[in-house]
């Protein structure tokens, strides 16, 4: 028997407002059935400087985006940062910003913060949250950096890595959600989604 949050949720079909492979694999691993439905936010429109804000800012745009688009239906929408000494870093423009990102972050602790949104439709209510983990990478040696890098893996990535490829070996202690870093809190979605649920009484 498979765990799932089918009978627990209201009779909705569900729509993920991000085409990230990540994102989809964690709430596949959940049990949520859903259709992927990208929005068409341009993230680097956001100046928010604060990465709480940022996040939760950033996520329920590309939700309500989507949800423009559909009569009815429960809409996720999510976003990832990597913040290094208060500076929110982004995905890298080329292979010598992944350079330059992958060196910076050497031999440091930096935050990663997850915002997400929950919205229904065609009610329109919705809830935000976020979740932050510590990540300290070991020193890393140049030629690490740009083996990395070749494998062209950081380019998509906030930060210029994945901790769920071969940057795994980069840090060498998280403090905190690990699936907050590959790109999404579960448990704090998990728990904001029941209880978003039961005080409204959805049905």
């Amino acid at each position: 028997m498979s765990f799932s949050l089918e009978s627990h949720l209201p009779h909705r079909t569900c729509y993920l407002a991000s085409q990230s492979p990540r994102r989809k694999q964690l709430l596949q691993l959940i049990g949520l059935k859903f259709h992927v439905l990208p929005s068409g936010i341009d993230e680097e429109a956001c100046t928010e400087r604060d990465p709480v804000a940022h996040v939760q800012k950033l996520a329920l745009a590309k939700a309500e985006d989507v949800g423009r688009r559909i009569e009815s239906g429960l809409v996720v929408g999510a976003d990832t940062i990597v913040v290094l000494d208060g500076e929110i870093l982004g995905k890298p423009v080329d292979e010598e910003d992944a350079v330059r990102m992958l060196r910076r972050l050497s031999g440091r602790t930096h935050q990663v913060y997850t915002g997400f949104a929950i919205l229904f439709q065609p009610e329109d209510d919705k809830v935000t949250g976020y979740e932050v983990t510590n990540v300290r990478f070991r020193p890393l040696q140049e030629w690490e950096i740009r083996s990395y890098v070749a494998t062209g893996s950081p380019m998509d990535k906030a930060g210029a890595y994945g901790i769920q490829d071969q940057s795994a070996l980069f840090a060498d202690r998280i403090e905190g959600c690990f699936y907050n870093v590959v790109g999404f809190p579960l448990t704090r979605f998990y728990l904001t989604l029941l209880n978003f649920i039961k005080e409204h009484a959805y049905e």
